[in-house]
């Protein structure tokens, strides 16, 4: 069994209350308490439902009083019947005779709701429209008759954004600082509401984009975009739609809505709907007399005439606007209502012409390059004051060179807007460029009127003088009082020159100031002649160039010391290439040995500072065997030249004992060990003898010899040895060759074939294929080596050439 309300509207169905619970072991005095409790809040909750309906059913038989002239209780009976003839209930038909007769925003998003949903069966079509129809109708019967935003706000969850799935929703009010004020909220804690009640300009949350982007925000969750916002700890992975909410070009404020999971693609519809909850969050900001009051009677007009007073308090250019809108409340333009006396119009209109008419109509360049409506129509939509410097200009101001540059400011005040801008003056930057100029470049300027003895000076001329500002300037004549005496003649020669044949002209001296400080200046200065060429005044200006005189000086000691140590290098390396010259000559007269052709080829390093200790001998020893040796000592300069003749010699010396090659290696490193001051080197060696053509070998660490036979040349065995002086003690492997008539034998340093970008085995291979080319002699063998050598390392190089008779 029912019960029923009985009002004009017909019956109110109310659910039938719950049957008490039976007592049991379980309940107890809260649990009873809260049932109860539960159960009060659902019927409040179905009261106000019933409520807002109940104000939809009478908003509709308000329109059929009106239109069928008949009476309250004919109108009610009538809705009825159509209602059940229809085949709806009598809220849905309500919702459509409203919008019917409203066809405002709410019946234009439920009429393209309907036309998209067309697609299916026509009565799915027909009761989602009239779905979309009673949830926004009701949401707005809700909001008109809520007695402040807070149940504005829970009636558009309730009624209009439960059903599309959102848990919570936020209406923010837009401060004039461009802050935002928590004016109503639903389905959040109050806890949460407390700390989101007020955020200041600044702080970029999802609503703040909304408002300063003038634009939907949608927001797929939260921990994705990493924006902060109200609930974020509640649904971190909720998503997000926030759009400003305004009316007549001016944002009110900003609509915010909540998803407890991710935002899935909304439809046009949906979005249509969210559009128009913001428009009627807009009315509702408007209202409130915080925000809407001096929209309405004679305050909008005593505050704007309290910004035209503030106006004329300017010494610049001001303009006061109000926003002019068309029929449907949209923002087309802006009417200037004043402006000040400061103000000259750029095409020569007086005030009286302009004020009053509307911005784009008299100057439609303020839609131009500078966009200047644009920026002044969001600084009134968000509040948000708008200031640049050095902004071109050309909608307000006289279009000549460099005359459109401004300061630019707009503010909103209320309902109007403050337009003020500041011309730069040419001039004054001028001034401003050459002061900086003289002060980075420590200049300062003078006149002397030669006629009245006049002299002028300006603020950097006093401070290079090191002189007070209260103290007389100094006079040309007396610039000698002021100089070092050893500068005396050349300012003399100065002064004649520009006094007396009266030509520009400038000289350099030394100023003592009376602080005791001494500083480099140069002084340049011009005559000034009347038309008779009589000299009037002198014109100039003084430079402090003591940075760079002493730059001048430190750059010349350098020079001198550079050149000091080129010469010093220069002659070390002459007296090293002198030495090594001496003891290695480029070309050597032939050896006198039977049945053998030797030559031998020395090419210097061609860089004198890269003198190095490459070393060569061939020599007949007192046994009739020869002796062949090549070896490279490390390094450049005199050390090594020094090492190459030590060893050299101690080759020498050593080999008159008739030892083997190996043997001697063995020697000539404790040699280079402990009779020389850190010196390694590398070396091959060989014995050969002319009766039976064997040559016995050895080597340390030195790339092997090279045997030409017949149209093949191969290197010898890389017998083990390791290079001169690093050790205290050291064996060589020593081996035999025997040569045959014809054959040729190569020994070299690695400055033949070493290459940076090349391995020493492909360099090898090249050396291969050259040498076994045929030449008519072995100098021309030898001269065509070094010619076809890829060698790149700059650094000496020896050859000795053997060819068996």
């Amino acid at each position: 069994m029912t019960r029923e309300a009985v009002g004009d509207g017909g019956a109110v169905h109310l659910p039938r209350p719950a049957p008490p619970a039976a007592p049991g072991p379980s309940s107890s005095t809260v649990g009873r308490l809260a049932a109860t409790v539960k159960r009060l809040r659902a019927e409040v909750r179905a009261a106000q439902a019933e409520a807002d309906g109940r104000a939809l059913v009478e908003l509709a038989k308000g329109v059929m009083v009106e239109r069928l002239r008949c009476g309250p209780a004919q109108a009610a009976r009538q809705l009825n019947e159509l209602a059940a003839q229809a085949g709806m209930s009598p809220l849905e038909l309500a919702a459509d005779i409203v919008n019917q007769a409203a066809r405002d925003q709410v019946a234009r998003v439920a009429g393209e709701f309907v036309e998209r949903a067309d697609a299916g069966p026509e009565d799915t079509a027909g009761s989602a429209g009239n779905s979309v129809a009673v949830r926004l109708r009701t949401a707005e019967c809700a909001a008109l008759a809520a007695s402040d935003t807070q149940a504005v706000a829970e009636s558009l969850l309730e009624h209009a954004l439960a059903p599309l799935g959102a848990t919570a929703v936020a209406v923010w009010s837009a401060g004039p600082d461009a802050s935002l004020t928590l004016y109503g909220h639903a389905g959040f804690s109050a806890g949460e509401a407390d700390r989101w009640r007020y955020v200041p300009p600044g702080v970029a949350t999802v609503a703040r984009h909304a408002l300063t982007d003038l634009r939907m925000v949608r927001v797929d969750t939260l921990t994705e975009a990493g924006i902060p916002s109200i609930g974020r700890r509640q649904t971190p992975d909720g998503g997000r739609v926030a759009l400003p909410a305004g009316t007549g070009g001016r944002m009110y404020g900003v609509l915010e809505i909540c998803w407890p999971q991710r935002l899935p693609e909304q439809p046009p519809a949906v979005l249509r709907q969210i559009e128009a909850l913001a428009e009627l969050c807009a009315h509702t900001l408007e209202s409130l007399p915080a925000l809407g009051a001096a929209r309405h009677g004679g305050e909008e007009a005593a505050d704007v005439a309290e910004l035209v007073d503030l106006s004329e308090g300017l010494y610049d250019p001001a303009l006061v606007l109000t926003p002019h809108l068309d029929a449907d409340g949209t923002l087309v333009d802006f009417r200037i209502r004043h402006v000040n006396s400061h103000f000259l119009d750029p095409a020569g209109r007086p005030r009286g012409a302009v004020g009053g008419a509307l911005l784009l109509e008299a100057y439609p360049m303020a839609a131009g390059d500078s966009e200047l409506f644009e920026k002044t129509a969001r600084v009134y939509a968000t509040g948000e004051p708008f200031r640049a410097r050095r902004m071109t200009l050309t909608a307000l101001v006289e279009e000549v060179p460099l005359s459109s540059v401004a300061d630019l400011s707009v503010t909103r005040h209320h309902d109007s807007v403050l337009l003020i801008w500041r011309i730069e003056d040419e001039a004054a930057r001028l001034a401003s460029l050459l002061q900086h100029a003289q002060r980075l470049g420590r200049i300062g300027g003078f006149e002397e009127d030669l006629v009245t003895g006049g002299i002028t000076w300006n603020g950097p001329l006093f401070s290079l003088y090191g002189r007070a500002a209260t103290e007389p300037p100094v006079s040309l004549q007396d610039l000698t009082d002021h100089a070092h005496p050893d500068d005396a003649v050349a300012i003399g020669r100065f002064l004649r020159a520009v006094l007396h044949h009266r030509r520009p002209a400038s000289t350099a001296f030394r100023l003592v100031r009376p602080d005791g400080v001494t500083r480099h200046i140069r002084v340049i200065a011009e005559p000034v002649l009347d038309a008779d060429d009589r000299l009037l005044a002198v014109r100039g200006a003084y430079q402090d160039i003591s940075s760079q005189h002493w730059t001048e000086v430190a750059l010349a000691a350098t020079r001198d010391q550079l050149a000091h140590s080129e010469q010093e290098s220069a002659e070390r390396n002459r007296l090293t290439l002198q030495l090594q010259h001496a003891i290695m000559p480029p070309t050597q007269p032939p050896l006198d040995a039977p049945g053998l052709d030797v030559a031998v080829r020395y090419r210097p390093a061609e860089s004198e500072a890269q003198v190095g200790g490459d070393w060569y001998d061939a020599v007949v020893l007192p046994s009739r065997q020869i002796l062949f040796c090549v070896g490279d000592i490390a390094g450049h300069g005199i050390k090594a030249a020094t090492g190459m003749v030590v060893l050299r010699n101690a080759m020498r010396g050593l080999a008159i004992t008739g030892a083997g090659p190996g043997q001697l290696l063995s020697w000539l490193n404790i040699v280079a060990h402990h009779l020389t001051e850190q010196v390694t080197a590398t070396a091959v060696c060989g014995l050969f003898d002319p009766e039976t053509r064997v040559l016995r070998w050895a080597r340390a660490g030195h790339l092997p010899p090279v045997l030409v036979r017949g149209e093949e040349a191969t290197a010898l065995p890389l017998l083990r040895g390791m290079l001169l002086g690093a050790l205290a003690e050291a064996e060589y492997q020593e081996e035999e060759v025997q040569l045959q008539a014809s054959d040729t034998l190569l020994m070299y340093t690695d400055g033949l074939i070493e290459r940076r970008d090349t391995s020493v085995q492909d360099s090898l291979t090249q050396l291969l294929a050259t040498a076994a080319a045929p030449a008519p002699t072995l100098e021309r063998r030898l001269d065509r080596l070094l010619t076809h050598s890829e060698s790149d390392t700059d650094d000496d190089t020896c050859i000795i050439g053997i060819r068996v008779g």
